[in-house]
């Protein structure tokens, strides 16, 4: 098998991990380096790339900034760039994720062959994950990692108010994409079974059978009790330093500098008891600093208030805070706080699995986590330590002593640690379970993975021309190309010049024949191009050759009379004329206050098990297509099929229909005349605002984009 595994965000490489060095850098980042890492010494996994985004930025290390890094045995990183060069916090990746969707389809078009699996880790890879199944026909499987839901349920609860979560997170936007990626996957893998029962099943579109748990592995000669491996002075001197009386047992707290990681709660909790205090140190790694005032600001306020915390409580010479431990040395750290018979707590909110209190079992260490999520399955497989409710300090306190003040019950803690790791959480269990779940998903897609070759199909006899041409011009006809006669023909001219360098097409929202007849009424030559029916149907030249690969590809999940008969109950739709409906198109007259909206009527669907892309434009047209189906999809489809980059496609429009299009790697143009909808879009990279409207827009874009477009016309 191949895999491509998929990760957005924070800093990824395949050795020593920058693990909190910022709120995205944690677990997870851990987690799919070491699955990449093991899925490849498997005798059924052939290889196996790791997708990240590429990050220029001095900030940051400059092996983030390579494009390919090899782990060894077949399995590389894979490092593509997406939005701006600097590095940027998760939240801030959504505007720019169709481009690595634009880029990865261009990346493996240079493969010798296309990925047999496509694993999504969060819910922004998933965003990309589901575009990349969706339009290579690929199962995807996905892992969350942690959800909006519970996210913004617990912020809640720790008395955040909502417009500021919405603000700082986006988490609305996140909810609706992880919806989506739910309904699409063909299995989502979870660490523990309380994220299947009570995070995922507060999603509309949770179904129980496509879920499967397979708790991550730990690496176990690295991570080890200290009667098994040394602890260096120089690790140890990190700690000791900061300490008043360092021999007392240890409080090993070990997270990012984040908001949800609750250290304050665990400083007050400490703070406000004498008793813990004089029974053992805090020790606190939330990750490197070298100036906190540069950090960013969420991490700085966590930072700045620990700080005043240690002083408001006076706990000078009773908490260590090192500016910086190296990964390498964090398994000494753990080895350190055993020896001192102290324990690890997980004071976070809320942790969807919490690799850190595998790693402190794995260390002989006895574990306090939040009782929430998946530390109750670790708790409950390892029977080495206690639940606690993270949100009541006392609670906190109250329980560290108990774990510190009785030494034979400590000492069994550990014992149970060590074998409850060895049983439940190796990698090598990890991957057997990991690939028998895939192999039932792709035997049970045979049919869906046959048809990624759709894509690849002959192309003999089909336009000539596309197979020579550097760039191509892509526009919507009503109000883009159409509306300004004068310059239109100032295109026309512009586009015969650059014949065989240049191909021509249109995306419409109308029919091949509707298309063929506005051509030819406006005397515009017949494309090389057609996309019709928004991005339901391609022909190509005069002879109107249809796409059927397309055609087949967009097939799935589609059930054209069904859909129709449900959506028939609401009064506020009204099907458009018998002319404007097409096999895979239902086309409806829709004003925006008569039906329900587009949520809606996504969710009422789901409950009937029927898929579709709605697409909304002009405040009164709905269109209701296939899943595969947009006119976005199509273009990245002939982009593929004939292995021309999407960075060399033009592309204009002005309506919402349109948005798919415009977004991504493409060279973007939104003439002067567009509809509102179309807002949004601006100041995203590669979308060009005309100021002048229909062909004069398309021609001022045109202008804007000439540096990027003169190496392949000129």
């Amino acid at each position: 098998m191949y895999i491509l595994m998929i990760s957005m965000h924070g800093l990824i490489r395949g050795n020593n991990l920058e693990l909190g060095k910022d709120a995205d850098t944690g677990g997870q980042t851990t987690y799919v380096v070491e699955l990449t890492k093991h899925l490849v010494r498997n005798k059924n996994v052939e290889k196996v790339d790791l997708l990240t985004r590429l990050i220029e930025d001095d900030d940051v290390c400059l092996d983030y900034s390579e494009a390919e890094e090899d782990l060894g045995h077949g399995a590389r990183i894979i490092r593509l760039s997406c939005g701006p060069k600097r590095y940027l916090r998760k939240e801030l990746l959504w505007p720019h994720l169709n481009q690595i969707v634009d880029k990865c389809l261009h990346y493996l078009k240079q493969q010798n062959r296309l990925p047999n699996l496509i694993h999504s880790h969060y819910a922004d890879a998933g965003y990309v994950g589901q575009q990349l199944s969706l339009l290579l026909g690929i199962p995807q499987i996905h892992t969350g990692h942690s959800l909006g839901i519970s996210k913004r349920q617990r912020l809640l609860a720790s008395g955040r108010k909502i417009h500021t979560i919405e603000k700082q997170f986006n988490l609305q936007h996140r909810i609706a994409v992880e919806e989506d990626v739910i309904q699409h996957a063909s299995l989502i893998i979870t660490s523990t079974r309380q994220e299947i029962d009570e995070q995922y099943k507060q999603y509309t579109n949770f179904h129980q059978a496509r879920f499967s748990v397979i708790p991550p592995g730990i690496n176990t000669s690295k991570f080890s009790p200290p009667s098994r491996k040394k602890i260096t002075s120089e690790s140890q001197q990190h700690v000791d330093k900061y300490l008043d009386d360092p021999e007392k047992p240890l409080i090993l707290n070990i997270c990012r500098a984040e908001l949800r990681k609750n250290i304050s709660g665990l400083i007050a909790a400490y703070g406000s008891n004498s008793k813990l205090q004089e029974m053992a140190n805090l020790l606190i790694i939330a990750g490197p600093r070298e100036n906190i005032r540069a950090l960013e600001d969420a991490q700085k306020k966590v930072m700045t208030d620990l700080l005043l915390d240690i002083d408001l409580y006076d706990l000078w010479g009773k908490v260590a805070v090192p500016k910086s431990i190296a990964q390498d040395c964090i398994p000494e750290i753990y080895r350190l706080v055993a020896k001192r018979k102290g324990v690890l707590i997980n004071s976070a909110f809320t942790e969807p699995f919490g690799l850190t209190l595998i790693e402190a079992a794995a260390s002989g260490l006895p574990i306090a986590a939040p009782d929430d999520g998946g530390p109750r399955d670790i708790v409950g497989n390892c029977r080495n330590g206690v639940l606690v409710n993270t949100l009541n300090q006392c609670e906190i306190a109250s329980t560290l002593i108990y774990m510190l003040e009785d030494s034979s019950r400590w000492r069994q803690w550990a014992k149970n640690g060590l074998t409850g790791v060895k049983r439940y959480y190796s990698w090598d269990s990890h991957v057997k379970k990991y690939i028998k779940e895939i192999q039932g998903v792709l035997n049970r897609d045979k049919k869906k993975i046959r048809r990624q070759y759709v894509i690849n199909a002959n192309i003999e006899n089909v336009s000539p021309n596309l197979t020579r041409v550097k760039a191509a011009l892509i526009s919507d006809i009503d109000n883009t190309l159409l509306g300004d006669k004068s310059a239109l023909i100032q295109l026309e001219n512009w586009i015969a010049e650059r014949k065989g360098k240049l191909a021509f097409g249109v995306a419409t929202g109308r029919t091949i024949s509707s298309t063929i007849d506005i051509l030819k009424r406006n005397q515009l030559p017949i494309p090389d191009l057609m996309i019709t029916s928004v991005g339901t149907e391609i022909y190509y030249g005069s002879n109107q050759l249809r796409d059927e690969g397309w055609s087949t590809h967009i097939k799935h999940l589609w059930r054209r009379d069904a859909i129709a008969e449900a959506l028939a109950q609401f009064p506020g739709m009204k099907l458009q004329p018998a002319n404007t409906q097409r096999e895979f198109k239902l086309s409806y007259f829709a004003k925006p206050d008569a039906f329900p909206s587009i949520a809606e009527l996504y969710s009422y669907l789901h409950t009937l098990k029927l898929h579709c892309n709605l697409v909304y434009s002009h405040d009164e047209l709905l269109d209701v297509l296939p899943v595969r189906a947009s006119k976005g999809h199509a273009i990245r489809y002939l982009a593929y099929k004939w292995d021309l980059p999407l960075d060399k496609f033009i592309v204009a429009g002005d309506s919402g229909n349109d948005i798919e299009m415009l977004a991504g790697d493409t060279l973007a143009i939104v003439v002067g005349n567009h509809s509102p909808e179309l807002e949004v879009l601006k100041n995203q990279a590669r979308i060009y605002f005309a100021e002048k409207s229909y062909a004069a827009g398309i021609l001022e874009g045109i202008a804007n984009y000439h540096n990027e477009l003169q190496p392949a016309l000129n």
